[in-house]
């Protein structure tokens, strides 16, 4: 059972961030957990990494086509 400041702290902390939720196919939970295990990250860890690092590589990818006309 969690005390009413533990309880305040959790919720403060949520408070800063945003919540998605991800359809995948059935079964495939646990291979994707085992990998990010392998990466030592948690399965949302290593979601963010991709999309941030996938989004680096887009707005790259645009400035190098923008400098080249």
């Amino acid at each position: 059972m969690q005390t009413e400041g533990r309880k305040k702290a959790v919720a403060k902390y949520l408070a800063k961030l945003d919540s998605i939720k991800v359809w995948i196919p059935k079964g495939e939970r646990e291979k994707y957990k085992m990998h990010a295990e392998r990466c030592g990250k948690s399965l949302n860890a290593l979601i963010v990494e991709l999309l941030d690092s996938d989004i680096a590589r887009s707005k790259e990818a645009e400035q190098n086509a923008n400098n080249q006309r």
